[in-house]
């Protein structure tokens, strides 16, 4: 059974930091591709951030500079360190499981909001 489990996400004030963690599990995790993505309300879900299973990362123009996807293939976390949030990064944000031609799974979100 495939699980995706999302933690870390709350409330911020603008410039603030968190960090959101997803714990994968009935996957083949270090062949697997994480991402981060993540949808605003009356938006569209859009990619954040995506590491791939050898560790090469890729950001959103909107979050370069501010946040890191990491991952540990050991304990088949994935992470996201979010620095210097502003109002506009409040949304839903979904892990998700990716191998080509395998399989995609995703979490079932994680609230984080940005408010004074």
């Amino acid at each position: 059974q495939v699980q995706l489990v999302e933690s870390g996400g709350g409330l911020v004030q603008p410039g603030g930091s968190l960090r959101l963690s997803c714990a994968a599990s009935g996957i083949i995790f270090s062949l697997t591709a994480m991402r981060w993505y993540r949808q605003a309300p009356g938006k569209e879900r859009e990619l954040v951030a995506v590491i791939s299973s050898g560790g090469s990362t890729n950001y959103a123009f909107s979050v370069k500079g501010r946040f890191t996807i990491s991952r540990d293939n050991a304990k088949n976390m994935v992470y996201l360190q979010m620095n210097s949030l502003k109002p506009e990064d409040t949304a839903v944000y979904y892990c998700n499981a990716y191998r080509p031609a395998y399989y995609e799974y995703w979490g079932q979100g994680t609230q984080v909001t940005v408010s004074s």
